[in-house]
């Protein structure tokens, strides 16, 4: 395969991801040293021509996270930053909101900014996130920056030409600023003083929360745990939605008391918590969440979800907080972009969520930021104790979900996209010819409602990059999940590409 398309296989939506690092059984090194080099040269490239400024004109800083492959790679990021004549700013260990605040701060003001992330993947996979004023790069533009990079030569450079930027500390003191004018405390210097906050940071980029911010600002931050980073992931995967990370967490908040504890993936764009009970505030009930605070500030607003969220949250949202519940596709650009598409045509919608934990507020630029959705916890938090209220109070007409489950069905075919649009297009005229309920609009998939002998929903959809077509289904009954599996099941037949023996689980 020539060297065009390798590059441009790297892609992984806006993102660029690949393996960095041998060790692993059949995975061979895909993002080499050279293509990181040629890629950075030519997203230089194109940033010059969006800004219309001269290469030698840029200012670009460079961060990382926790992985192990980070070092070398960030060497031929700068490597290439300089070689094309650019001022290269080093942030060192980061994480990947602080990156995109870089060119906000007026401390700092940068032109770009280039985060090396695979977020929660495997220790050995990583990549390059790219960002503008505009926010983090869109599909299309990177498609742009890849074939660029397909036409270029690696660069060299005196990497002494680097100029340090600590980052983390200009960044940290920004969060701690908005908590003190959140909570407007009588002790400024200490708001959260009484609070008890839990962090598990999974040897990522965000131990830097417990010290530079909880800390500064007086919580009790005792039990913190895996703070340290370490790119072998060693104690559990660094995503919210590991099983066993969220075990890890609830068991650290319970045995040290805590009122709250927060969990962070890998670069810190994601988030997710534990109340004092150990219940996981993650998925729907992060959302709820979120959207309770916001509710009073943006009264019968717009919350934009990804497709696959329960109907006990749109009731949630619609009923009790009196706001619009706007399901759309997955994908954190996708919901991202369509808040954005919707406020500006004057549509009020203050939040963007994902049930992974990727969550974008309008009041924070649209950005995915970990870190300020805790920021919004905290404040609500230590405002709730001051009223002698739990934080848990703010979702305690959330209706919990009695069962669900998820599968992922492969498609056996190498056109995976035209044979997976068949299979939607067939599945829908099946359930009406059924008479079931065919949820609309579906931003995503074919979504159906059931009531009667079985209650509950599925959704259909397609894999966004994968060849697979997951179902998510939902029960309000025991056994509806299974029920509902079934009927699923008898309208996929005949589909001799797609893999439904996993339904069978």
């Amino acid at each position: 395969m020539s060297d065009d398309k390798v590059i441009m296989n790297l892609q992984n939506g806006s993102d660029v991801r690949g393996v960095a690092l041998e060790g692993v059984a059949g995975e061979n090194v895909t993002l080499t040293r050279e293509y990181t080099n040629r890629i950075t040269g030519a997203f230089v490239k194109w940033l010059a021509d969006k800004t219309g400024k001269k290469e030698t004109e840029l200012k670009i800083a460079v961060g990382h996270d926790s992985r192990l492959s980070a070092d070398f790679l960030q060497e031929q990021v700068i490597k290439a930053v300089l070689g094309l004549g650019a001022a290269a700013y080093d942030c060192g260990l980061a994480t990947t909101p602080a990156m995109f605040m870089s060119l906000v701060y007026n401390e700092t003001k940068f032109d770009g900014s280039i985060m090396i992330t695979a977020s929660h993947l495997p220790f050995n996979r990583n990549g390059l996130k790219f960002f503008t004023i505009d926010g983090g790069m869109e599909k299309s533009d990177l498609t742009e920056v890849l074939k660029i990079a397909g036409q270029i030569r690696a660069l060299e450079a005196d990497l002494q030409k680097v100029i340090s930027c600590n980052l983390i500390d200009i960044y940290a003191q920004d969060l701690c600023q908005k908590i003190r004018k959140g909570i407007d405390s009588t002790d400024f210097y200490h708001p959260l003083h009484g609070l008890h906050i839990v962090v598990d940071a999974g040897n990522g980029a965000g131990g830097f929360f417990v010290e530079k911010v909880l800390g500064q600002l007086g919580a009790d931050t005792s039990g913190s745990q895996f703070l340290e980073p370490d790119g072998h992931f060693p104690n559990h995967i660094p995503n919210p939605e590991n099983k066993q990370a969220m075990e890890a967490l609830q068991g650290a908040v319970i045995r040290n008391k805590a009122d709250l504890g927060l969990i962070f993936d890998t670069d810190v764009d994601r988030m997710s918590a534990v109340l004092s009970d150990g219940r996981e505030i993650s998925r729907d009930s992060l959302i709820a969440m979120m959207a309770a605070i916001l509710a009073p500030t943006y009264p019968h607003s717009t919350i934009i979800t990804d497709s696959v969220t329960s109907d006990k949250l749109t009731d949630f949202l619609q009923n009790v907080l009196h706001l619009k519940h706007h399901r759309y596709m997955r994908g954190y650009k996708n919901v991202i972009n369509e808040c954005k598409r919707l406020n500006a045509k004057g549509e009020t919608s203050p939040l963007a969520i994902e049930t992974s934990g990727h969550g974008a507020l309008k009041e924070n630029y649209y950005l995915d930021d970990g870190a300020y959705l805790a920021v919004k916890l905290l404040i609500a938090a230590a405002l709730a104790k001051r009223e002698n209220k739990s934080l848990e109070s703010l979702i305690e007409k959330l209706q919990p979900i009695f069962e669900e489950a998820e599968y992922r069905m492969a498609i056996k075919c190498e056109d995976f996209k035209a044979y997976g649009k068949n299979v939607l297009k067939t599945f829908e005229e099946r359930a009406r010819e059924k008479g079931y309920t065919v949820v609309t609009p579906s931003y995503e998939g074919v979504r159906l409602s059931f009531k009667g002998n079985a209650n509950g929903w599925a959704l259909l959809r397609q894999s966004l990059h994968d060849p697979k077509m997951p179902l998510n289904v939902e029960g309000n009954g025991a056994g509806d999940c299974k029920k509902i599996t079934d009927m699923v099941k008898e309208l996929l037949q005949g589909f001799d590409k797609l893999d439904t023996n996993v339904l069978n689980r």
